[in-house]
């Protein structure tokens, strides 16, 4: 496969190579430049400074048709957020992986130690329409980034038909402009048509047109009056321009509300959504469009039938600023550099120079240094700054910049202490110190003048800043010793002594230490010969030179170390000391503060409908502080989100809790605040409801009274809340008195209760609650006392039993049979049911009776169940009677007997018999169908035949036919139909049909463009439009072409042919789409084209 060549190694050719590289020419007395020497073959020009999430952009490449050429490019997958999405693009729109498996393909693959993605798109046999501009996008969740390319084809020639046609366009041309003598463009016509009068002078005078007076009676004759939308009272804007990331609204008016009106955005239906709010305000409707984003930025239109009105939508981004600069810094050779800048949007580009050369991430792994964004901060970090990092720092962004001064000195080596004179005993150790101010500075030692070097006796070390150099002196060694500086002496006994800022027993030395840090102890000891220290806590002695608690011992300090001090770790340690002339004792003691235990017994006492108490005990250990006060916190249960109570410390140890949801389950806990931190948590309540009891309930009334009972009847309560009601409790007391008796001890759901064994003649008062989990309501109470004596009166005829009976019932088998049969009289009546004058069999039909209704209950219908009930209620020598008929239907069977009488022509009579079991139902019609003997296929008749024949028309002559007839009931179709015996034969005829002759008139044509291609001149960024109008059969096949090369999958241009009409719409042309458009209709007899030139000047 031949490597894709860059566009800059490709040679001039033609008139091209006259025409200037930048967009604007030199002036003439500017001085040419020399001719600036092309680049080796087998080296590339130098591809454009990788920025964002690219390592390696892709390149623009011009290769030859025919040919396979390769696109690569390399992501950065430490910027990224997760794994990227990578989409190649054609345009703006064209997305490349609708064409997989055919000439293009794609390959991507991840170097984990890297973190680098390299992706490739791969084309195969370039063809001269696959020039033309590229994009690569890559998605990592919220992130997004693109870079564009160019790929150009080489070996495009122009033929000789091309040449010509071109040559007859610019003869049209020229004609048409001999015709025009005001020299007007078609676009500012259009322009003037759409004006008012009084803007006419303005205009003329923005484009430059002298002779207003022809431009006048032109505009006379061509003006035509603007033809009205009949849809539309108010269409779309032309163009809106929105910020990036605020909304939008697109409101156009509409003559009818109830018409129906889509949106679409690049012709795709826009769908509503979060992003996307349609609104209906009386006539008008509003598209409104959320967080403008880039993708937004495109071409809108509304249709209301066959009436469309366009906009175009162009997000604008906004600049990033610097809300932070940089500042000026001053540091020594090895320190550590942050330089930041903060922007005003988050994830924005900005461009890092150093004395005017920009710094990429390419060249940070040579330089020492790395990019790093936190949000909208940017930082610059050396990790090791050298003298040559020094210099002026810049960040540039599309909406400022900063500078800042970067400097970078050397260290001044001093000495911070010098050697000292010693004096030591023979045979002792003597150690010579030296502290520098640079630690990573290394030095030498010298005796007299020369190097000293280590050995067995002379030990010499580097600890931080201080040079340390030890040896032994031995005075009977024979000749002079090699390690004796001078002014060495020797020294008397000396008994051992500690040294503390309050030695002595009678003074308390103290020391506080936080629990979890680190405490050392130094101190300093003296004596001679070199005393030994021993540390003890009781009787406990510490010897360990490792570990968490350890003793570190040096020439004159013993130190004794605890590495994160605990609780254990409080008391008074002592120190001891001696030599042979003597010794000492000093002690310390160590007290060890912490945070807190945690509260304890935490619960809660009491709820309300939104409010809880919440009760604690304090800590049994407070730290070795005081308890300042406590944190709560509270969650609902299944939850992992702590909510704060309070920001204060809150110092009593009860809490009232507020505001919280009725019937949502809580849990709370609590934490204990000392001077040294906050504790950790108490253990949590045990899960508690805010919930409170219900309102009273409501009309309390009698229903019924007799000498030992009395009903009651009432109304659920009106707010009943998150708990519900468990159920009533119902209490009496006497008249007098104020014990209240409970008149049931187990709550009862439903709103009425008969109150029994009440004393005949009393005067009782009833009284109501409602019960539920939060306790009792409010009792609802009768206003005066009710007498327990039953009511004797006579009873008249409307008190006697009397039923309301229902009509006949019919039921399917299978169903169950449930009816509800009121009833009323007092007392109760005696309710009988019976069945042709014989008892019910209790094993099929169960019935139930209450004081008010009787309930006639079968689970499953059946045939048999069908027939006349009788109900009897009767009250002494009084009663009633009601007859219910039921009848239990289900599907009839088959037509019987189905037979074909007779045939004649196409036509068949079929007829058959009522069905032997009509399932308890009468026929209601009958459903024939035929088949083919051949095929077996049924097709419908009749539907809903009342008769038993029918004649069966229009059957096929040849075929044989078979019937079959279904009958219907109440319930439907039988579940098999009757088939017919014999068959029906069609019989075929001699008739044989003779077609005229005629001659088929010839209307085939060869293209012609009816309407031709005119020159356009169109104005930079806004839409247009070529039309011209073909005819010709069989129908054209129409290509459009611009300079020769055929467009074809372009998203900037939408083709259109609507009944001959060829348009060509162009999204916002540029002048890079001027030149010469073609439009050439194709059919078997022929040929036409049309051809104008679109000229789109550069705006200024």
């Amino acid at each position: 496969m031949p490597e894709a060549k860059p566009v800059a190694k490709k040679a001039p050719k033609g008139k091209e190579a006259a025409k200037p590289a930048p967009k604007e020419a030199p002036t003439e007395e500017a001085p040419a430049e020399p001719p600036k020497e092309a680049p080796p073959e087998d080296q590339s020009p130098t591809a454009e400074e990788p920025t964002g999430i690219f390592l390696k952009k892709p390149d623009s490449v011009s290769v030859e048709n025919g040919k396979d050429v390769v696109i690569a490019a390399k992501v950065n997958g430490k910027e990224l957020p997760g794994k990227p999405t990578i989409k190649w693009f054609k345009g703006k729109w064209l997305e490349l992986g609708s064409k997989s498996g055919a000439r293009f393909s794609f390959k991507e693959s991840h170097d984990s130690a890297s973190n680098v993605y390299t992706v490739e798109l791969h084309i195969g046999k370039v063809v001269v329409e696959d020039r033309g501009n590229y994009r690569l996008e890559v998605k990592a969740k919220d992130f997004c980034d693109s870079c564009a390319f160019n790929i150009d084809v080489e070996g495009a020639l122009v033929g000789v038909g091309e040449m010509l046609s071109v040559e007859v366009v610019e003869e049209e041309k020229k004609k048409k402009k001999d015709d025009d003598d005001l020299g007007i463009p078609p676009e500012i016509w259009e322009l003037l048509k759409g004006a008012k009068k009084s803007e006419y002078e303005r205009i003329a005078f923005q484009y430059g047109i002298t002779d207003l007076r022809g431009m006048l009676k032109r505009l006379k004759k061509t003006k035509v009056e603007v033809k009205k939308s009949s849809a539309f009272t108010k269409k779309l804007d032309p163009a809106y321009q929105v910020d990036r990331g605020n909304k939008i609204k697109l409101v156009v008016e509409i003559s009818d509300p109830d018409l129906p009106l889509k949106w679409y955005k690049n012709g795709q239906e826009i769908k509503p959504s979060s992003k996307y709010v349609f609104e209906n305000v009386g006539k008008k409707r509003i598209l409104t469009i959320n967080k403008c984003t880039l993708a937004d930025d495109a071409a809108y239109e509304v249709a209301v039938k066959d009436e469309k009105c366009f906009t175009e939508l162009f997000v604008k981004e906004p600049p990033v600023l610097i809300v932070k600069p940089l500042e000026d810094q001053q540091v020594f050779v090895g320190d550590r550099v942050e330089m930041s800048v903060e922007v005003s949007e988050d994830g924005a580009q900005v461009m890092w120079m150093k004395d005017g050369v920009e710094l990429t991430r390419e060249d940070s792994y040579k330089a020492r240094y790395r990019f790093k964004k936190d949000g909208k901060r940017h930082i610059l970090i050396y990790s090791d700054v050298t003298l040559e990092d020094g210099g002026r720092y810049q960040v540039m962004t599309n909406g400022g910049q900063c500078e800042a001064e970067l400097i970078v000195e050397e260290k001044q080596l001093e000495v911070l202490q010098d050697i000292a004179d010693l004096t030591v005993k023979a045979s002792e150790q003597a150690v010579f110190k030296c502290e520098v101010s640079d630690e990573k500075v290394t030095g030498k030692w010298y005796k007299n003048g020369v190097e000293v070097r280590p050995s067995k006796r002379i030990t010499i070390s580097h600890v931080g800043r201080w040079k340390r150099g030890l040896g032994f002196l031995t005075p009977e060694a024979e000749g002079p010793d090699p390690w004796a500086p001078p002014n060495i002496s020797f020294l008397p006994l000396e008994p051992p002594k500690i040294h503390l800022d309050c030695s002595g027993k009678t003074s308390e030395n103290s020391i506080v230490v936080v629990a979890g840090n680190k405490l050392r102890l130094d101190v300093s000891i003296t004596g001679e010969p070199r005393p030994v220290a021993t540390w003890l806590k009781g009787d406990e002695v510490f010897a360990a030179t490792e570990g968490r608690i350890r003793v570190e011992n040096l020439t004159d300090v013993s130190s004794f170390v605890i590495e994160s001090a605990d609780r254990a770790d409080e008391g008074r340690y002592t120190i001891k000391v001696t030599n042979p002339v003597g010794e000492d004792v000093a002690s310390i003691f160590v007290r060890v503060v912490d945070v807190p235990d945690p509260p304890e017994a935490v619960r809660v006492t009491s709820v309300g409908e939104d409010w809880a108490i919440l009760v604690w005990e304090p800590p049994k250990y407070d730290g070795g502080q005081p308890v300042t006060g406590y944190l709560l916190e509270r969650k609902k249960k299944g939850s992992q989100r702590w909510m704060k109570l309070n920001f204060e410390v809150f110092t009593e140890t009860t809490y009232e809790s507020t505001k919280m949801i009725e019937g949502v389950l809580y849990e709370m806990r609590v934490f204990a605040v000392n001077a040294i931190g906050v504790s950790q948590p108490s253990m949590n309540t045990k899960p508690f409801m805010p919930i409170a009891p219900t309102s009273e309930p409501l009309h309390l009334t009698v229903e019924d009274v007799t000498d030992t009972t009395t009903t009651l009847k009432w109304r659920p309560p009106d707010r009943i809340g998150a708990g519900g009601i468990d159920g009533y409790l119902v209490e009496y007391c006497l008249e007098d008195s104020e014990d209240w008796v409970p008149a049931n001890t187990e709550p009862i759901e439903r709103c009425g209760f008969t109150v029994k064994n009440l004393p005949t003649g009393a005067k009782i008062l009833f009284r109501v609650v409602a019960v539920n989990i939060a306790g009792r309501s409010e009792p609802a109470s009768l206003f005066q006392p009710v007498t327990i004596r039953e009511i004797v009166m006579p009873l008249p005829q409307s008190l006697c039993p009397s039923l309301e009976c229902p009509p006949t019932y019919i039921l399917k088998v299978g169903e169950h049979i449930n009816l509800v049969i009121p009833f009323q009289g007092k007392p109760r009546p005696q309710v009988v049911w019976t069945k042709g004058g014989a008892p019910l069999d209790p094993n099929r039909v169960h019935v139930r009776t209450s004081d008010f209704d009787t309930v006639f209950f079968v689970r499953q219908a059946a045939r048999s169940d069908s027939g006349e009930y009788e109900l009897t209620v009767q009250i002494e020598n009084m009663k009633d009677t009601a007859t219910i008929r039921i009848r239990v239907v289900e599907k009839a069977g088959p037509a019987e007997n189905v037979m074909v009488k007779e045939v004649w022509g196409t036509n068949a009579l079929v007829e058959w018999q009522p069905p032997k079991d009509n399932g308890n139902s009468e026929i209601t019609g009958y459903f024939v169908q035929k088949a083919d003997k051949k095929t077996m296929e049924w097709f419908t008749v009749y539907e809903h035949s009342r008769h038993t024949s029918c004649t069966v028309p229009d059957l096929i002559v040849g075929n044989e036919y078979y019937f079959r007839v279904f009958s219907e009931n109440i319930c439907g179709l039988s579940n098999s139909p009757g088939v017919s015996k014999n068959t029906a034969r069609i019989l075929k005829t001699g008739i044989t049909y003779k077609p005229l002759e005629y001659k088929e008139h010839d209307f085939r044509t060869p293209p012609k463009f009816l309407t031709p291609l005119p020159d356009r001149v169109v104005v930079a960024g806004y839409a247009a439009a070529l039309n011209c109008a073909v005819r010709g059969h069989p129908k054209p096949k129409v290509v459009w072409m611009k300079n020769q090369m055929e467009i074809r999958e372009d998203p900037k241009f939408l083709i259109t042919n609507y009944q001959g009409i060829l348009t060509l719409n162009i999204r916002r042309p540029s002048p890079f789409d001027a030149g010469t458009y073609s439009c050439r209709a194709v059919n078997e007899l022929g040929e036409a084209l049309a051809e104008c030139k679109l000229e789109v000047p550069q705006q200024l």
